[in-house]
């Protein structure tokens, strides 16, 4: 399949546009809260805890339930199932019982005839309660020993003796923030009672199966009494794999107990209250290196905060550990990983994964060598890439498809890297108050669900007599392109044009049983499922149009023009009439696990990735030394997307994962309040980049010579994730400029977000050090 012939025009790797472009411009795209009410919808609110980590004394519900148009008030006594909305560990109540963990959790749903009155009412419960300790730091946490689960350790070699034993040796410290997913759309769900006791839900959610499971699990209802229905979400990045299941439970909940619709869309400043964050980490460094840069040996200390429950954390900090080393071979090389517990809003799955704290702790040792030699960091970086001979990571994998020395050195000489270095030295040698930065770094991420078997996805593929195709599979859209890319694998199988391909929602009475679509493979998985689908009705149409025209069923070729068997060229919509008169079955489901990939969690070691994704970033920033404000002046991108499905769709994602990399780490700042209250909840106290934000000059280009060595679908290669690691290169290169503001005195001690406030800080911070 992989080296076929080139596919006709218009299937895949053609630059096709979205399938809903024209609905997102017109407003005609419909999400969940654009489908019709009816009368009785039960309009619902949670009524959240406004305190800290607290003992549950007394709820007075009476004013809520005397409120304007309300309809009934639900606590965690009116589940009829299981109080447990968590992914893994069982952990999450939808409503709260005895303890509050933390601000903002829910402790009670309001129903209302309207959105506007239950919200108000839920506002007016009398809560008293008595206050408990809380740990809300991850200093807190790791001074009282608070954890989701102990310490994990990924080692290979001796580094503590590499690092004794090197020439050089250094040690350093950096801290990195969260971020709010700010979806478009924010977390909803419409659930409405079947007749016969079963229930149905418009969630927007990352996750149909998880949620179905859950919400099942919560209304004391068998799995397949409960369908979850998704066509699109109005942006997610991981914010809606776990935290949608309590919206759907909740709606689900209230339309069981009333026998009617019940819609619940959260309001912004409770959806940021409420919901999962980014992990904020703590990384700690000791490095081991020779005069040119080339490590020895290296340690890592990472501490993140967990939140209240365990949600996805261990698998997210495991993926920390695993992008530690980004595009670098560590002779030897130890891993520490603190997972913290705290009394905040649990933190969960963010666009990278824990990758993008890993990979940042890996270009700050870059950054702080390079400093601490006088060297070029990008010298450093080329001279600590994976290699020949230099090609097992930290747990034992081996690197076998290698491309970054290629792109770095493609994307240095196209970008002028050297030319551009030499003159943002003569601009900060001329400018006392503008400071120019400059920085080039790789990325490799590992592609693949690291927990083993969630790597699997199905499809379902109906032809129809006039040749019109039906497409349904188990992953879901969020603004990504996945529902195009899939139906140009379908149409490339059949030889049809994409628009004869119907995109279905994803439901779970359909695809059951299906992953999140998340890890970046949501292409991988499903487009390989849906091939394999409709593969097998090419197959069963081949052999019956060899036997009506003669020749082999191998012989038979899909083309735009029409199915040729025998001599004959017979229209594609003919060709299943034919069949279906003939009794050939035209549907068909198809089912996809990534192979050759196996993982032991206990020793942290084994191949959990089927591929690397590579990409590489040069950034040329300028801050004002004054104010501490910056820009981002130009942006160069290489990406490898193998061979990519659709190149205008990949382009898309790698401009806008790189656009929310650079707001992570720039200006998307999480404060919380002494009891862990979410402070910056809203638009106005936290800044998303905006179109101003992004670089005037910014070209991005998927690399030409990408072409994946695994068998994925079409040779194509994962994009929805490593993009945003590539904006780590604006923070390199702010450091970069700070540097310049004060020569000679090392790496500066900045901390991400690189705001105004911290900039400036650590501009006064290196010119009071004494000159190295």
């Amino acid at each position: 399949m992989a080296d076929a012939a080139p596919p006709p025009a218009g299937a895949v790797h053609a630059p096709l546009r979205h399938d809903s472009a024209e609905g997102h411009v017109a407003g005609t795209a419909r999400y969940t809260d654009d489908v019709p009410e009816t009368a009785t919808t039960q309009h619902l609110a949670f009524g959240l805890a406004g305190c800290g980590h607290a003992r549950i004394v007394n709820i007075d519900l009476s004013r809520v339930r005397a409120a304007p148009l309300v309809t009934g008030v639900y606590t965690a006594r009116d589940i009829p199932g299981i109080n447990d909305v968590s992914p893994v560990a069982g952990d999450d109540r939808l409503l709260a019982e005895d303890e509050i963990l933390y601000p903002g959790q829910p402790l009670f749903i309001v129903a209302a005839m309207t959105r506007d009155a239950a919200r108000a009412a839920a506002r007016l419960a009398v809560v008293e309660t008595g206050p408990l300790p809380a740990i809300v730091t991850i200093a807190d946490a790791r001074a009282a020993g608070s954890v989701i689960e102990p310490a994990q350790r990924m080692a290979r070699g001796d580094a503590a003796a590499a690092i004794a034993n090197a020439p050089r040796r250094l040690s350093g410290r950096v801290s990195v923030g969260g971020q709010e997913h700010f979806y478009l759309e924010g977390q909803i769900a419409l659930a409405t009672p079947g007749d016969d006791g079963s229930m149905h839900v418009l969630s927007s959610t990352q996750h149909p199966s998880e949620v179905q499971h859950l919400v099942a699990k919560v209304l004391g209802l068998p799995d397949a009494r409960v369908t979850v229905e998704v066509r699109r979400m109005g942006g997610a990045f991981g914010g809606k794999e776990t935290q949608a299941a309590a919206v759907a439970a909740a709606a689900a909940l209230v339309a069981q107990r009333t026998g009617h619709p019940a819609k619940l869309r959260l309001d912004r400043d409770d959806d940021m209250a409420m919901t999962g964050k980014r992990h904020d980490f703590e990384i700690g460094y000791e490095a081991g290196f020779d005069e040119e840069g080339r490590i020895a040996g290296i340690r890592f200390d990472l501490a993140s905060r967990c939140g209240a429950t365990a949600d996805l954390s261990p698998a997210i900090n495991d993926r920390a550990m695993f992008h530690a080393d980004n595009c670098y071979f560590y002779p030897a090389v130890e891993i520490v990983s603190h997972r913290l517990k705290t009394h905040t809003v649990s933190n969960t799955a963010f666009r990278g994964f824990g990758g993008p704290q890993g990979m940042l702790g890996a270009e700050r040792v870059m950054d702080d060598i390079a400093a601490h030699l006088g060297r070029d960091p990008l010298d450093v970086r080329r001279a600590n890439l994976y290699g020949p001979g230099r090609d097992v990571t930290p747990y034992h994998m081996t690197v076998a498809d290698n491309v970054a020395p290629d792109l770095i050195a493609e994307l240095a000489a196209g970008a002028r890297y050297a030319e551009r270095r030499e003159a943002a030295a003569a601009f900060n040698a001329a400018h006392n108050i503008l400071k120019k930065g400059l920085a080039l770094s790789p990325v490799k991420f590992g592609i693949s669900f690291t927990t083993t078997h969630l790597n699997q996805a199905g499809a379902l593929v109906h032809v129809y007599t006039d040749g019109s195709v039906h497409l349904n599979h188990g992953g879901t859209e969020m603004g990504q392109g996945l529902m195009v890319k899939v139906a140009q694998v379908v149409a490339d199988v059949f030889g049809v044009a994409v628009e004869h391909v119907g995109i279905s929602a994803t439901r779970t009475d359909k695809v059951p049983n299906t992953s999140a679509t998340a890890a970046s493979s949501g292409a991988d998985l499903n487009g390989m499922a849906a091939f394999r689908a409709a593969d097998a009705i090419r197959a069963r149409l081949a052999e019956f149009a060899a036997g009506r025209f003669g020749g082999a069923a191998q012989a038979v070729r899909f083309t735009r023009d029409g199915v040729e068997a025998g001599g004959e060229r017979i229209p594609f919509a003919e060709l299943c009439r034919m069949a279906y008169l003939a009794r050939v079955p035209l549907s068909a489901t198809g089912f996809y696990a990534t192979p050759g990939i196996e993982y032991d969690r206990a020793s942290h070691s084994g191949r959990p990735f089927l591929y690397f994704a590579y990409g590489a970033a040069l950034s040329e920033v300028v801050i004002d030394t004054l104010t501490g404000e910056h820009r981002v002046l130009a942006v160069d991108i290489l990406h490898d997307a193998g061979r990519s499905l659709n190149p205008a769709i990949d382009l898309g994602q790698v401009e806008g994962g790189f656009i929310q990399g650079m707001g992570w780490l720039t200006t998307e700042e999480l404060v919380y309040g002494p009891e862990g209250q979410m402070l910056t909840h809203a638009p106005s106290t936290y800044k998303i980049p905006t179109a101003g934000d992004r670089p005037r000059r910014m070209e991005i280009r998927l690399w030409d010579r990408g072409r994946n060595a695994e068998p994925t679908i079409h040779r194509s290669k994962a994009v929805g994730e490593p993009p945003l690691m590539l904006a780590i290169s604006v923070f390199s290169a702010l450091t970069d400029a700070v540097m310049a503001a004060a020569p000679g005195r090392g790496l500066p001690a900045l901390d991400a977000p690189a705001t105004p406030e911290r900039i400036l800080a650590a501009i006064a911070e290196l010119r009071g050090r004494a000159l190295a």
